[in-house]
């Protein structure tokens, strides 16, 4: 009798609906993932820049998201000002590089450099957030309602999804900053 072959056990897809925010999180990290590797394996321009766009765009809701609504919740259960400084200061990193991205494309002799470069800066930074003692293994152990949480990231992330529609997000990259871009207009100082 021959054995049944075991199937893998599914991947967890966060979705939204009972997801916490920690799993949400995750599933940004290994969509953009995905897109980096997609991006490093095609040779077409046309795919490279769809493929970039969706990534600038992933990873401004997402850092979005993390700096207005995970962050500071996260600080404020543990207290923990280094990684949670350290992350932030990474975002900013991120946001001038994306902004350089967004403004060019894959006729910039650099486009390539600054996707690469982006998507190493990323996977630090995932690394910190990830790992055994990083931000999110902290965030587990601290009192934060994370199903709570998660919920209030997905309203957001809807909301700053639905600002970017294909043909608006087109339009708008081609004479604004990206969305952080716009929050970092606003934050500074008026002359």
């Amino acid at each position: 009798m021959a054995k049944a072959k075991k199937k893998a056990p599914a991947r967890r897809r966060a979705t939204g609906a009972g997801d916490d925010a920690i799993a949400l999180l995750k599933a940004d990290h290994r969509q953009v993932e995905g897109w980096f590797e997609q991006f490093e394996s095609t040779r077409s321009a046309d795919r490279k820049k769809k493929l970039a766009g969706q990534i600038c765009q992933a990873l401004e809701v997402h850092t979005e998201i993390e700096h207005e609504i995970f962050y500071p919740a996260f600080l404020e259960a543990t207290e923990e000002e280094d990684i949670h400084h350290e992350a932030e200061v990474e975002h900013e990193s991120a946001k001038k590089l994306i902004a350089e991205i967004e403004g060019s494309g894959p006729e910039d002799d650099y486009y390539d450099a600054k996707v690469k470069v982006l998507s190493e800066m990323i996977k630090h930074h995932v690394n910190e957030e990830e790992k055994r003692d990083g931000m999110f293994v902290k965030a587990r152990q601290s009192d934060l309602d994370l199903e709570e949480l998660g919920a209030r990231l997905v309203a957001r992330k809807q909301e700053l999804m639905g600002d970017a529609k294909p043909a608006k997000l087109a339009a708008r990259r081609s004479r604004e900053p990206g969305v952080l871009g716009r929050l970092a207009q606003r934050m500074r100082p008026s002359r």
